[in-house]
């Protein structure tokens, strides 16, 4: 395998209670163990953490991508039907396409653990040559959804532009085309 180029992640956690010190942001962290565990090219994290603001998530995430340079941002919170729950309103508003097989896939993953999570509105798009993917906020729940999803992402950021991004096998088994990949 060649030498990759670095890829940054963004990881924004957006909930009212712990931007506000209420309690500690425990998905944030679950995302870069995550990443910690899978992806065996370099990488490092910027993270970030807002209130349930539309606005203040959609700078977040624009700033990840167009000022820190992040390939991928994975965002955690916001995602249910209550009325402040807007992550995938501002992702929608600042992504120039959507992927909606992500949020169809996370929403069945999540249906084998609770029935609730058909209230889940978790989304995906295309910024740029970056991929943005909403999470849910639970901790448990974004390790059982990235286990599942993530197998998708390095060829995702391959056709949009980014940086070549691999996996451990045994962690998450990263899908490329035969033509596709790297020796």
């Amino acid at each position: 395998m060649g030498v990759s180029e670095l890829c940054h992640f963004g990881v924004l956690t957006a909930s009212d209670r712990a931007s506000s010190g209420e309690y500690e942001d425990l998905s944030g962290p679950a995302i870069e163990s995550f990443l910690q565990d899978a992806v065996t090219s370099q990488w490092k994290v910027i993270r970030r953490l807002v209130a349930d603001e539309k606005e203040d998530i959609e700078e977040a995430i624009v700033d990840l991508i167009d000022n820190q340079g992040c390939s991928v941002v994975v965002t955690t919170g916001g995602t249910g039907p209550s009325p402040r729950d807007v992550t995938p309103e501002a992702t929608e508003a600042v992504c120039d396409r959507m992927l909606p097989g992500f949020g169809e896939r996370m929403r069945s993953i999540s249906m084998n653990y609770v029935p609730t999570a058909m209230l889940s509105r978790q989304t995906a798009g295309v910024r740029g040559s970056s991929l943005v993917i909403n999470l849910p906020g639970s901790p448990r729940s974004i390790r059982e959804i990235l286990d599942s999803v993530f197998a998708a992402v390095p060829y995702c950021v391959d056709l949009i532009g980014g940086p070549y991004i691999t996996t451990d096998s045994e962690v998450v088994d990263s899908f490329r085309p035969p033509h596709a990949r790297r020796e």
